[in-house]
């Protein structure tokens, strides 16, 4: 199964500058806002977890399509950087059929959403809590892209990572019976021990 998600970002808003150029810009991601992926879990984007990724090469889509390239970071047509809030972006629309149609699409209130894919890499897990709560720290995006029906959760993924946590909740609680199983042992041992050494004296 994969282990590329998507997530929902914010809304995007469109300006324009004098020459007629149009950049769209909005939050793809923000930061230490718990959301709920389905009914499965409870996740949250720690602070810096896109510091890494961003220095790469990203593009922005349309509708998660290869073929429809609105902007690149490698050609500085689109930028992202962090700040205290999230993962900002801005994209310049291109002069070119789906770069105007998008204009349009978003000037009229027709598209205001966006959308990212992305690998976690580190996470931590959180199995104290109904739901269990997962913390992004460190993730790899490819692309953002503005979309015509921003879905806010792939569940085919959200029962991946569940059952990631799942996995990784019983391989914690073996250790820990484990650890216990051993430390009975020895405490048995060591009480054995003195009984004898009260019977040598």
């Amino acid at each position: 199964m994969t282990d590329i998600e998507k997530r929902i970002a914010q809304q995007v808003e469109l300006r324009a500058d004098e020459s007629g150029a149009k950049t769209l810009t909005g939050y793809a991601a923000v930061f230490n806002s718990p959301t709920g992926i389905s009914d499965f879990f409870v996740e949250q984007i720690a602070p810096g977890a896109f510091s890494e990724t961003i220095k790469g090469d990203v593009r922005c889509l349309f509708n998660h399509q290869s073929g429809n390239v609105l902007g690149r970071t490698k050609s500085g047509t689109l930028r992202l950087w962090e700040d205290a809030h999230g993962l900002r972006f801005e994209v310049d629309l291109p002069n070119t059929s789906l770069g105007r149609d998008v204009g349009e699409l978003v000037t009229r209130g027709d598209i205001s959403g966006c959308s990212f894919d992305f690998r976690a890499v580190k996470q931590t897990w959180d199995d104290t809590t109904e739901p269990p709560g997962r913390t992004l720290e460190k993730v790899v995006i490819s692309e953002i892209s503005i979309v015509t029906f921003p879905a806010y959760t792939d569940t085919t993924v959200g029962v991946r990572s569940l059952d990631e946590w799942r996995r990784e909740a019983e391989a914690a609680r073996n250790r820990r019976g484990a650890s216990r199983r051993v430390a009975e042992k020895r405490a048995a041992m060591e009480q054995q021990f003195r009984g004898i050494r009260r019977d040598a004296s």
